[in-house]
């Protein structure tokens, strides 16, 4: 399933995918951003997870309670609030859409140098037609 499927599935279509790509993409942060999100795994034992996401190989899934534990609980209830989510959903939905973003911004099996974000977004806005 490619990443425009796994959100469209995830919002249930219509104009939540936009502002739930923006969310990802706002986890991701910066040029430093994925590295940073695999040291969140890593420091919460779910090294193997994210880079089962990164690597060539099947990605491992994960839980909606493993992403809360990982992820700050500001950020998750700012995104969830703005997207209308209570956490537990967006969690829930976020389980299902980052190992996907994940595995597509490294499709060599490595984190790419350079700009992450501008690589990130172009391969998400030519999904969503907007490049």
């Amino acid at each position: 399933m490619d990443i425009l499927n796994t959100i469209q599935s995830a919002t249930g279509g219509g104009d939540k995918k936009d502002d739930l790509m923006s969310s990802v993409m706002g986890l991701l942060g910066g040029t430093s951003g994925l590295q940073n999100l695999i040291s969140q795994f890593d420091a919460k034992g779910l090294g193997d997870v994210i880079g089962s996401w990164v690597g060539t190989g099947q990605n491992k899934s994960i839980s909606a309670d493993q992403i809360q534990n990982v992820l700050d609980s500001d950020a998750l209830s700012g995104i969830a609030s703005k997207l209308d989510l209570n956490v537990n959903d967006l969690s829930s939905q976020l389980s299902n859409l980052l190992p996907n973003v994940v595995d597509k911004l490294t499709p060599e099996g490595k984190v790419p140098e350079g700009d992450i974000m501008s690589q990130a977004s172009d391969l998400l806005g030519g999904l969503f037609g907007k490049k």
